[in-house]
């Protein structure tokens, strides 16, 4: 899916014990949530995460689960699956996968193709590293967070802060 502007960030994070690791990946060849997700399933971890900033426009988290099938995701700025490719597929899979969950933020299927600016996905993705949905969710709509700060904001909650700043440093 990458050219020449695709110029994002991906990191993945994991977790084993109360010691985290932080590598840069490549994503240039996922085109799906799925295949995102089995960049996570060939790491050893209790928790890991895949990170994904671009532009300053937005910023998605997806998890894989020892015990789950599906990654959960979450992206901050639904109108950059209109102009990112990689936000779209984050987008258009949360909208296929859905589970039903009522607090689950979802597009409406009849919507036309433009997405809302409303973050969508699981905002509780990150509840059981010290980030609740709801400050996610404002930090989402909090008009001076840029969506690396957003994830720097969550890594430092987890404690992998660091980890994670020497990564992009």
């Amino acid at each position: 899916m990458g050219g020449p502007l695709m110029s994002w960030f991906a990191a993945v994070l994991t977790r084993t014990g109360d010691r985290w690791s932080a590598e840069e990946t490549d994503i240039t060849d996922c085109e799906s949530l799925i295949d995102l997700g089995e960049v996570l399933r060939d790491r050893e971890g209790e928790v890991r995460l895949l990170v994904i900033e671009q532009d300053d426009e937005y910023a998605a988290i997806i998890r894989l689960d020892d015990d789950a099938d599906d990654p959960r995701a979450f992206l901050s700025e639904g109108h950059a699956a209109d102009a990112y490719p990689m936000a779209a597929i984050v987008a258009e899979d949360l909208l296929e996968i859905g589970d039903g969950d009522e607090d689950e933020v979802l597009l409406d299927p009849d919507a036309p193709p433009a997405h809302d600016s409303a973050p969508f996905g699981d905002p509780e993705i990150v509840e059981d590293l010290g980030t609740s949905a709801a400050d996610l969710l404002a930090m989402c709509a909090h008009a001076g967070t840029l969506p690396v700060d957003l994830l720097v904001a969550v890594c430092e909650k987890a404690g992998c802060g660091e980890a994670f700043e020497d990564l992009r440093g």
